[in-house]
């Protein structure tokens, strides 16, 4: 593609190459495929009710036990396949390499959010495969996991890089080319970690009142 337009998205074919071996390694900490979480099996064996009667908060040590998760992922399934793609092909180097650490660490925590959303649908329907397959489509296409937004042509690409799911992929990859302002990308990313820890917060209280232990 960037050889018959290079220039592409605002990416030359270094810029290209970078995006497809950096973004490899959002998979495993992003769990851009979905899950990461237990809250489902526990809700469907009834363990979930333990969880909620303990003093701890659910969302917040879910939270800390998938930041726990995508570190270690970071490491072991994100760090090697980036390092192989530099050997074989040559990538850039991070503009700013904390700058974009930080960005990759709030990606994180909106994957998170979102994530737990779905699983807390669990409560509401007994079968979450309909809504994990939903989630798995709207997270691939609106990433940036398949493609750059920046190619997204008009109001698509326009909506596309509002929705939480740019906050994932496409606004950590821009933050490590340079491609974007840093407050702004950062901001909107913050803004939906915001918000979907917020409703994922409103959903747990939810929960209390709804929460029914199938199978017992």
């Amino acid at each position: 593609m960037w050889q018959a337009r290079p220039g592409l998205a605002g990416y030359d074919v270094v810029d290209a190459v970078t995006f497809c071996f950096v973004t490899q390694a959002f998979i495993g900490p992003m769990q851009l495929f979905g899950g990461g979480l237990t809250i489902p099996e526990r809700i469907r064996s009834g363990d979930i009710a333990l969880d909620l009667v303990r003093p701890a908060s659910l969302q917040l040590s879910s939270l800390s036990e998938d930041l726990g998760r995508a570190a270690y992922l970071f490491l072991v399934r994100g760090i090697p396949p980036t390092l192989l793609g530099a050997l074989l092909f040559g990538i850039a180097a991070p503009v700013d390499a904390a700058a974009f650490l930080l960005s990759f660490t709030l990606g994180v925590i909106v994957s998170f959010g979102w994530r737990y959303l779905v699983s807390l649908s669990v409560c509401w329907l007994s079968d979450d495969r309909g809504v994990l397959a939903l989630s798995l489509v709207l997270t691939l296409f609106f990433s940036g996991m398949m493609l750059p937004l920046h190619i997204f042509p008009g109001f698509l690409g326009d909506l596309a890089a509002v929705l939480p799911w740019a906050a994932m992929v496409q606004i950590p990859m821009d933050v490590y080319l340079g491609t974007t302002g840093l407050w702004q990308a950062l901001g909107t990313q913050l803004l939906w970690a915001a918000a979907l820890l917020t409703l994922g917060a409103v959903a747990t209280r939810l929960v209390r009142h709804r929460v029914v232990i199938q199978g017992g």
